[in-house]
């Protein structure tokens, strides 16, 4: 047998996630299907993360196993002849039998672009999120600087996470304007269901003035999901990036993966 990682981008508002579901409508069911047409036989995807409905990403990794020999070139341009248009396999290199794309990551990248204007948008409709108030960047780059380091994210993660702990060693956190758009960027060990869509929520809150930037800290030290905002909407949430030890010979030598300009920012 073979194993073969793959890098994967996709536009997430087209599917019902990444996770296999028995209507097939899922990021992995069409890969799957496509990579099975390419090897002649079953395969099975195994990702770094998986994503929400709605959730993007323009650098998923994946890995399987097959027995099929095939070029490297057959399984990014075969694959992508057999994929509908909002997803598409960048790169695909072979690896060792004891890779494996979730257990191996030891750090991952998300960002979340977030339209603020008082129209909602319609070019990007389902890519950004949006909100109409005007949000001050400086209190939420404030705001944001208190999640760096190792926290119980308990506050922040979703009712049905099935994660075992919630404690997280947030590399990275950060806010900035790009004219009409907020970016957050976040680097993390790993995150939790629906961690940064509540902290993006939280953010907002202390943006358009309901909250000092201390109250991000006081929140999360609460340990209690019901004190902090409501969940965002997943449309501008992109996984950007995940990393893995350099002596796997992947794309960006096997560490993170640079984080591409989106449309307009």
């Amino acid at each position: 047998m073979t194993r073969i990682a793959l890098g994967v981008e996709y536009a997430g508002d087209a599917f019902e996630g990444w996770q296999s579901q028995a209507h097939g409508r899922t990021v992995q069911d069409v890969l799957e299907a496509a990579l099975a047409k390419i090897a002649g036989e079953p395969v099975r995807l195994h990702c770094a993360g998986r994503t929400d409905t709605g959730v993007h990403a323009t650098a998923q990794v994946a890995h399987f196993d097959t027995g099929a020999i095939r070029p490297a070139s057959a399984w990014v341009r075969g694959v992508n002849a057999n994929l509908p248009p909002a997803v598409v396999v960048r790169w695909a290199v072979g690896v060792d039998a004891d890779f494996h794309a979730r257990f191996l990551a030891y750090e991952r990248r998300y960002r979340y672009v977030l339209f603020n204007a008082p129209t909602r948008p319609a070019l990007l409709a389902g890519r950004v999120g949006w909100f109409h108030l005007p949000l001050d960047e400086s209190a939420m780059a404030a705001a944001v600087r208190h999640l760096v380091g190792a926290h119980d994210f308990t506050t922040f993660r979703a009712a049905g996470c099935q994660a075992r702990s919630p404690v997280r060693l947030m590399h990275e956190a950060g806010v900035r304007r790009e004219g009409q758009f907020l970016v957050f960027d976040f680097r993390a060990d790993g995150f939790l269901h629906h961690m940064i869509r509540n902290l993006v929520g939280a953010l907002v809150y202390v943006g358009k003035g309901r909250y000092a930037p201390e109250w991000m800290a006081q929140v999360l030290a609460a340990r209690d999901r019901s004190l902090a905002a409501p969940t965002f909407a997943p449309d501008g949430l992109y996984l950007c990036g995940v990393s893995y030890p350099a002596r796997w010979s992947l794309p960006g030598d096997g560490r993170i993966i640079a984080l591409p300009q989106l449309p307009l920012i």
